[in-house]
């Protein structure tokens, strides 16, 4: 028996460390994505192999973590069995041009793919979302909120997702036909494991608590929190609503608004969250000065990849002049408008 099943990564446009804050965000669909194929076992160990990683591991049905990147499909196989959606062992083949370490939700993809593919079409997306989430707070032990899942679940070429995070409300937004977003990775390979996106959602949800709210998106009077808790706090709450206001941008197709609120977001993020780097900051500078409309780093942050807006007649020459001025940087992908 072998099922299959393909996942897309995501990049966010806007709405960057509110998704635990019960906040909205705006993720959009990458061309990329991970390929998984499953395949029934009769030995009782789970397989996987991958085509972007040499050799192949195992474990048997219940196996803890083992701090291996397989342990993403192993704790999807886990919660699969648990859900009466497959038996047994399985062999899991994963084939992905997701660069991973890039904060475009390579994890998540790899996490729903497995599930997907375990499932099957009956199986609504968002439960498939919410279960992936799962086995990255439970099995895994990273403190994730939601955007990721659901955006690599539900969002389709062409499209944004608006999310609302706090119940999983969404609404498809077509991106409009002059604009392009361009997904370039700075070289500054993205590392979460030294504790500090721990670090920064513990304080959020310290910060909640002192003012006494559910989610921290619903803060107002905020200046008496201490000086180390306070930027953080600003950055969350102004950042809901650039995002409510980049949805309305997008509706009504302003690109102008939209590329501020982007640029916007960059700055709060890395003066007052404190998560870009220098080169992502230089990146995004150059990125506007050579004629994008808007830019910001996407993703968590301690490095990764950018996102920037431009249009559909920019000049050819953006990308070129920008890659010379920064040679570690590489093109990831583009999204537009569907045909």
């Amino acid at each position: 028996m072998t099922r299959k099943s393909w996942t897309p990564g995501r990049v966010n446009l806007i709405g960057e460390w509110i998704d635990f804050n019960g906040g909205h965000v705006l993720p959009a669909a990458l061309p990329l994505g991970v390929t998984v194929v499953l395949s029934a076992r009769d030995d009782g160990v789970d397989h996987v192999c991958s085509v972007q990683f040499s050799g192949y591991q195992s474990a048997l049905l219940d196996a803890p973590k083992s701090g291996g990147w397989a342990d993403y499909v192993f704790g999807a196989l886990q919660a699969a069995r648990q859900e009466g959606w497959i038996e047994g062992g399985w062999s899991a083949r994963l084939s992905s041009d997701i660069p991973p370490g890039a904060g475009v939700s390579s994890s998540a993809a790899v996490t729903v793919g497995v599930l997907r593919a375990a499932a099957g079409e009956a199986v609504d997306a968002t439960r498939i979302a919410v279960l992936a989430r799962k086995v990255e707070n439970d099995f895994i032990g990273m403190p994730c909120g939601i955007m990721d899942q659901m955006a690599v679940a539900h969002a389709g070429p062409g499209e944004a997702l608006g999310l609302n995070t706090r119940n999983l409300e969404f609404e498809r937004l077509a991106l409009p036909g002059r604009w392009q977003f361009i997904i370039i990775h700075s070289g500054v390979e993205r590392q979460l494991a030294e504790g500090r996106y721990k670090q920064r959602r513990d304080s959020c949800l310290l910060a909640a608590n002192k003012l006494g709210v559910e989610y921290l998106c619903d803060a107002r009077a905020i200046d008496g929190l201490p000086d180390d808790i306070l930027p953080l706090v600003r950055h969350v709450v102004s950042e809901e609503c650039r995002t409510v206001s980049s949805m309305s941008a997008l509706r009504k197709q302003d690109i102008e608004t939209f590329g501020s609120l982007m640029s916007a977001s960059h700055a709060s993020l890395r003066d007052d969250f404190g998560v870009s780097t220098l080169e992502v900051d230089t990146l995004v500078a150059d990125a506007l000065r050579l004629g994008a409309k808007g830019a910001r780093m996407t993703g968590a942050g301690f490095g990764g990849c950018i996102v920037a807006l431009l249009e559909q007649d920019a000049s050819p020459d953006w990308w070129p002049q920008l890659s010379k001025r920064h040679p570690r940087a590489r093109f990831v992908a583009r999204i537009a408008a569907s045909p």
